[in-house]
């Protein structure tokens, strides 16, 4: 039903859109492009600019688990293109996810002395048992690091579809966007809303390659490893346990959140979940760069949105929607980090119980404000001020005579 409202405010004609300046806007109304001279841009190179953009920081940015080796070519894709739909609707999971296995593979590599590399490889499912099973487990470790130790770094790199050079550019390209913005906002030129939501995520997307940097990209064919000769009994009983035949939603979601898996048994499959990442034993840490990744980057990427706060808006009901979604992302997240530390204090029952009904509150109204968010960039285009039309004078900051 508010979806409904929604689209009936931005089909309704407001009275501030028609013959009376808007008050909101940043930038001198004065301000526009001379297109006789080369100092203009087109809403054109607006819309391509941040959609190209927003496609480096999602599809390009994601490095995923390895896939199942039955999979199809359009079954990867499709599983490539629901992770990117749900860096696009929720950038902070991606985040908390890359934050976890960032985590792990620092652990493995200062515990069984080898390369981040080769812990980024184990923790996203690139070594197998000679059975076929992910050598995912903690537990599992002991018995195969000699044989993990053996595989060269080169080795797993050339499975990589990216090197450090091509994930620095990637970078750097996010970063130049992150410049352009910057020199707008410091020549006085208005961003668009769909730049600044294309800054929320260039933001994102370079924290994100800056902790994947090390790992492996679109990986899709494992490497197997022997277990050692040595007495070693990795897993125990319940880790052999076969898996649950269906996952609750809720249970989805706890897992791509906040690593929670605990239905899933490395013995009993081929191929790990897209947000699985090795639990190691240093949980305090695990979690709390986990809770930071999820909360405190969350808080950012709606923070970025509240710069369009005094933006030009083609109506009122829609300058109201944008700051109603954007204070909502950043303080939410914001909250939960405060609630969890008052939470402290209380007995695990009624701390438990508090924390659900926040949490799922959450589920609930924050995807409602996330879709607001991605539309709204899009409808405001119909209507910018002239001088969002005017490029950046670089000059201004190259020293010249």
């Amino acid at each position: 039903m508010l979806f409904w409202v929604f689209i009936f405010l931005l089909t309704r004609q407001s009275s501030l859109t028609q013959g009376h300046p808007n008050f909101l806007a940043r930038a001198p109304t004065e301000a526009s492009c001379d297109c006789t001279i080369n100092s203009c841009r087109t809403l054109f190179n607006i819309v391509w600019g941040c959609l190209a953009t927003i496609f480096a920081c999602t599809w390009v940015a994601l490095h995923q688990n390895v896939p199942d080796p039955d999979l199809g070519h359009f079954t990867l894709l499709m599983r490539k293109l629901r992770m990117m739909l749900l860096m696009i609707i929720v950038p902070e999971m991606v985040v908390g996810f890359a934050a976890r296995q960032f985590v792990a593979a620092q652990w493995i590599a200062k515990e069984f002395d080898v390369s981040k590399t080769h812990g980024f490889f184990c923790t996203m499912g690139g070594f197998v048992s000679e059975e076929g099973h992910p050598v995912s487990n903690i537990k599992q470790l002991p018995a195969y690091i000699a044989a993990i130790r053996k595989t060269k770094t080169a080795d797993i790199e050339d499975k990589s579809k990216g090197d450090t050079l091509s994930k620095g550019v990637a970078i750097a390209q996010g970063l130049w966007f992150v410049t352009q913005c910057l020199a707008r906002v410091s020549q006085h030129l208005p961003l668009t809303e769909l730049e600044v939501a294309t800054l929320a995520f260039a933001v994102l997307s370079v924290v994100i390659r800056l902790l994947w940097l090390h790992k492996p990209l679109d990986v899709q064919q494992r490497i197997v490893v022997a277990k050692s000769d040595v007495d070693i009994d990795p897993l125990q009983e319940e880790d052999i346990t076969p898996p649950k035949d269906r996952i609750t939603l809720i249970e989805k979601i706890l897992g791509g959140i906040f690593g929670d898996y605990a239905h899933y048994r490395t013995i009993s499959s081929t191929s790990l979940p897209s947000f699985y990442s090795i639990e190691i034993d240093d949980k305090y840490t695990y979690g709390l760069v986990t809770f930071a990744g999820v909360f405190g980057v969350g808080s950012i990427f709606g923070s970025i949105h509240c710069a369009a706060w005094n933006a030009l808006f083609p109506s009122m009901a829609e300058m109201w929607i944008w700051r109603i979604s954007s204070v909502f992302i950043a303080a939410y997240p914001a909250l939960a980090i405060l609630l969890r530390v008052a939470l402290g204090a209380w007995d695990d029952n009624t701390a438990g119980a508090v924390w659900a009904s926040f949490m799922m509150l959450g589920y609930a109204v924050y995807p409602l404000w996330r879709l607001f968010l991605i539309i709204l960039p899009f409808t405001t285009l119909r209507s910018l001020p002239p001088s969002a039309f005017v490029d950046v004078n670089w000059s201004n900051y190259i020293p010249h005579l």
